[in-house]
């Protein structure tokens, strides 16, 4: 079959590689309809993250038809169309028991890597490197599929591809953001970064009763996008102070949840992101957390601030005075997809909640790559490039 496959720093290539078969009786095969590019990808093709390998393949967020069913899978069948969560879990674990599902204590199958570096192990993870797992990832034509039960869910009739595909990463992740950082009717919530899961989160904030939501960002066309698509305020901040900007538009208080949709690439326009930027090169820092200390600082005393976005190591002057004399409350994770997925398919088949408008960019998988370049360049105003393979394309 043919899969984009990570060769070296920057470089990626479109290959033939053999086709996955069932290695449990828990797995499913699944012919991928649709995959689509995210920000964290970008950590893996820049080398910030040291354990790829070459002819690892990328992408964790795909919709698809199941062609192959392991023996003991209960909740599928041969022809079903289904979307598959980004991150494996078990099911049956004490975190996925709890809905720690990006927790889960089985779903990485070499935890010693992520053991050393943070202390546990997270769950596994499609196309993010030996770390999570080593588990092929979903720019590709057909995907192994472990826990399938527990991380495959039947996409309804009235959802689009182009709808459902979001349900595998960006849906959940933004929804998990304004969940467990405690959005409430009446609240003012502050999101930085205007890429796909910023704009969900925001999307998912407006949907619980969040009063008025504020997306930071400097990209205009993004910026627009949240105008357009969600109705939400935004801040560009080029040209604004986002501290004052947030206190004057709460009436001095600072938003109550504010939601960190950057990760470790964050930019700046002022000395403090030089700072990072030349600690990051020279691999004295491995993260740039301009943004957290930003929602740290802007964030309203005794409120939340919620880290979506993806961190790998450790990070300089954190303001950790700030957080304590504040009263705030700092949560991070990677996403529970099996938690949010079927009530995220549900409010999609209702109209509540659409995301086709994020997928600018439509390429066959043959041209992966060019994919890749655009979304990475944020080129052609780029939001997500989506993949088809094979006679899908387009």
């Amino acid at each position: 079959m043919k899969a984009l496959c990570w060769v070296g720093a920057d470089q990626l290539a479109v290959e033939r590689i053999p086709d996955p078969g069932l290695r449990n009786a828990q797995d499913v095969i699944v012919k991928v309809r649709q995959s689509v590019t995210c920000g964290s990808d970008l950590h893996l093709l820049g080398g910030h993250v040291p354990f790829m390998q070459t002819g690892d393949v990328l992408g964790h967020e795909f919709v698809g038809e199941v062609v192959e069913v392991g023996r003991a899978v209960r909740r599928h069948r041969v022809g079903d169309r289904v979307v598959v969560c980004s991150f494996i879990a078990c099911g049956q674990c004490w975190f996925c028991r709890h809905g720690l599902f990006s927790c889960c204590d089985n779903g990485n199958t070499s935890p010693g890597i992520t053991e050393l570096a943070w202390g546990h192990a997270p769950g596994g993870c499609f196309g993010y490197s030996a770390a999570l797992g080593g588990f092929a990832g979903s720019h590709a034509e057909y995907v192994r599929v472990p826990y399938a039960d527990q991380g495959a869910f039947r996409v309804p009739d009235e959802v689009t591809d182009d709808r459902a595909l979001f349900a595998s990463d960006a849906a959940p992740t933004g929804w998990m953001g304004a969940d467990l950082g405690g959005v409430r009717p009446g609240d003012v919530v502050a999101v930085w970064g205007a890429g796909a899961v910023g704009q969900l989160a925001a999307q998912a904030a407006v949907l619980l009763g969040a009063d008025r939501v504020i997306v930071i960002d400097r990209y205009d066309y993004r910026l627009a996008m949240v105008r357009r698509h969600l109705g939400a305020d935004t801040i560009d901040y080029r040209s604004a102070d986002i501290g004052a900007e947030l206190r004057e538009r709460t009436g001095g208080r600072g938003p109550d949840v504010c939601i960190e949709a950057v990760g470790l690439a964050a930019e700046d326009t002022g000395t403090r992101f030089l700072y990072d930027q030349v600690r990051q090169q020279l691999r004295i820092e491995a993260d740039r957390p301009v943004a957290v200390r930003e929602a740290i600082h802007a964030c309203r005393k005794g409120g939340t601030v919620f880290v979506l976005g993806m961190f790998t190591g450790f990070v300089d002057r954190f303001p950790l005075g700030a957080l304590m004399n504040k009263g705030l409350t700092v949560r991070g994770a990677q996403q529970h997809g099996q938690r949010y997925i079927p009530m995220l398919l549900g409010r999609m088949a209702r109209d509540e909640l659409r995301t086709e408008h994020l997928a600018t960019h439509r390429l066959p998988l043959d041209r992966a790559s060019d994919g890749y370049a655009l979304f990475r360049d944020r080129a052609d105003d780029c939001v997500r490039a989506v993949f088809e393979p094979g006679d899908r394309a387009g």
